[in-house]
């Protein structure tokens, strides 16, 4: 049971990075401005910044927002 809920929330983080790094990328291509690229919501676990854009990993992998 915990291998199975552990499976689903890794595939689904991916499945949501993949769609948002989507965005990202035509966002960048028509030159808007991305302030944050965030895999999860709720606090952040893990936080960095690249030269226009922070990075973040939340709590809770259940979305994302560019």
């Amino acid at each position: 049971m915990v291998t199975t809920v552990l499976s689903f929330v890794i595939v689904l983080g991916i499945l949501i990075l993949i769609h948002e790094f989507g965005h990202f990328i035509v966002a960048r291509w028509t030159g808007v401005g991305v302030e944050r690229f965030s895999i999860g919501f709720g606090p952040v676990l893990l936080r960095w910044r690249g030269k226009e854009t922070e990075y973040c990993l939340s709590a809770v992998p259940m979305g994302g927002y560019v």
